[in-house]
């Protein structure tokens, strides 16, 4: 490499004397194959040519136009699990067209290919009530002490931001639909057009514009009267706003991760958080406030309709001689003089109700697993009481989480087995809490006693006077009354 001073020399010799390379290299003591690499300027000394800009004769334009047939196929089918790596584009370019480089070069011909092609999103504006976005998300709690993944529906109105999370056990159709409706009543209307993603709860086949709809889907919007628009596979920033929203709860509201003890009191904690984030936040770059903009989208939503719609899944089920009705894999139990009757059950995120001639006959929490039997002891007593003697191995008083107090207190009794269905009765119509007060003072008192108990549970306590003197009183004579009566005393 040559110094600067004689780059200098030789810019100068050859472009302003007009020195040939042969005098040039004589007159300054430098070979002439040095001379013609500096002397027009094409190379500078201390510089090296990027290799990028160095012709390959391997890589020709039918390797870069094989390559972008790769790229253009991952895109037509947008699978991310499966897209082409380089290895795998080097191996097919062997194999159909007889391609004789190294897989190093293709390897950097890929990248090279991929870093053209730089992804940029056009920002947008939305008016108030234009649109919503809608997303599941999940999350890990310990509920009831146990670790449990929730699903998170997740909708934010495009316009202010405005978010609403609620925790559900499920992302199935029916649950699908009634977190829509709580959404809607949350925000006190609904967008004109909301944005998801292709959920199968939604869509029955297609993507994006060519997307067909679920039936049911279909009916549920109808009744909201709004508008969808369904994203194109894999472009998750064309509902950017409630992907991060999914994000944000897991990071701001769910760690540390909370200890609940049923869903209920999750979705008390979630709903508390979207709130306060509608009172409090200001996002940055605009004038007003979450808050202070919430008000005209509420003016700019679509009123809800008179009547929610009805999200529950409903089916019918004739119940069997063990008094359950089946649904989804499970029985759940109606009360003894219903078996053999055809139901109805209506079944919602939480609840399973079980209906008999119009007549909401059961009420249960919804299990989603499957090969279980839920038994109410309530529905089983009458039949208890008409056979007392299988008490202790019916399943309804075994699984009814009762405590072993109860049980011993029983075996002391004359007749255990009619003594144990009063009991039941007792505790059915008084709670648990009051008849093993009762049971206590019985056995404090070594009485053992269904009726005692009974009139321990029943025994109202008689409010304590107080004993103090109040305000002195004269005594007053009626006899002036009974002469003036008389006509005395004149």
């Amino acid at each position: 490499m040559i110094r600067v001073d004689q780059y200098q020399l030789i810019r100068e010799m050859y472009a302003i004397e007009g020195l040939s390379q042969r005098q040039i290299a004589k007159m300054l003591g430098i070979s002439r194959h040095t001379v013609k690499r500096y002397c027009t300027g094409e190379n500078i000394p201390g510089q090296r040519k990027s290799s990028d800009n160095r012709s390959n004769p391997v890589v020709t334009q039918e390797v870069r136009d094989f390559v972008k047939m790769c790229f253009d196929e991952d895109k037509e089918h947008n699978r991310i699990k499966q897209k082409h790596t380089a290895k795998r584009i080097y191996d097919r370019l062997v194999e159909e067209t007889g391609y004789t480089g190294g897989e190093s070069t293709i390897r950097r011909l890929v990248r090279e290919m991929k870093s053209s092609l730089p992804e940029v999103y056009v920002p947008l504006s939305f008016a108030p009530g234009e649109a919503a976005q809608i997303d599941w998300g999940t999350a890990t709690v310990i509920m009831a002490g146990q670790k449990t993944e929730v699903n998170l529906f997740c909708s934010r109105l495009c316009s202010i931001c405005a978010p609403f999370v609620m925790a559900f056990p499920s992302q199935r159709e029916e649950v699908f639909q009634e977190a829509h409706v709580k959404s809607f009543e949350f925000f006190g209307g609904v967008s004109e057009t909301l944005i998801y993603d292709n959920l199968k709860t939604a869509v029955k086949d297609g993507w994006g514009k060519s997307a067909r709809e679920q039936d049911k889907f279909r009916a549920f919007r109808a009744h909201y009267a709004y508008r969808v628009r369904f994203c194109n596979p894999g472009e998750g920033h064309e509902k950017g706003l409630v992907e991060n929203l999914v994000g944000y709860i897991r990071r701001n509201v769910l760690v540390p991760i909370p200890r609940v003890d049923s869903f209920e009191e999750l979705n008390t904690l979630l709903l508390a958080r979207c709130q306060k984030y509608i009172a409090t936040h200001q996002i940055r770059g605009r004038e007003l406030s979450v808050n202070e903009a919430y008000a005209q989208e509420q003016r700019a939503l679509i009123p809800l309709p008179i009547r929610p719609y009805e999200t529950a899944k409903i089916t019918e089920s004739r119940v069997d001689y063990f008094a359950t009705a089946a649904f989804e894999g499970n029985r759940y139990s109606v009360p003894v003089k219903w078996a053999s009757q055809i139901v109805t059950v209506k079944a919602t995120a939480f609840k399973v109700k079980i209906f008999c001639h119009g007549e909401a006959v059961a009420i249960h929490s919804r299990i989603y697993l499957k090969g279980r039997t839920i038994y109410e002891l309530e529905h089983y007593l009458p039949l208890l009481e008409l056979r007392p003697r299988s008490v202790f191995n019916a399943r309804p008083v075994k699984e009814a989480g009762l405590p072993r107090e109860l049980f011993e207190y029983a075996n002391q009794l004359k007749d255990p087995e009619k003594g144990m269905v009063r009991l039941l009765r007792l505790v059915i119509d008084h709670g648990i809490d009051k008849v093993l007060g009762a049971i206590r003072k019985s056995a404090d008192q070594g009485q053992y006693s269904v009726d005692l108990v009974h009139f321990y549970v029943n025994k109202k306590e008689i409010p304590q006077v107080l004993d103090f003197p109040g305000p002195a009183i004269n005594r007053v004579d009626l006899g002036n009354y009974d002469i003036l009566c008389t006509g005395g005393g004149q």
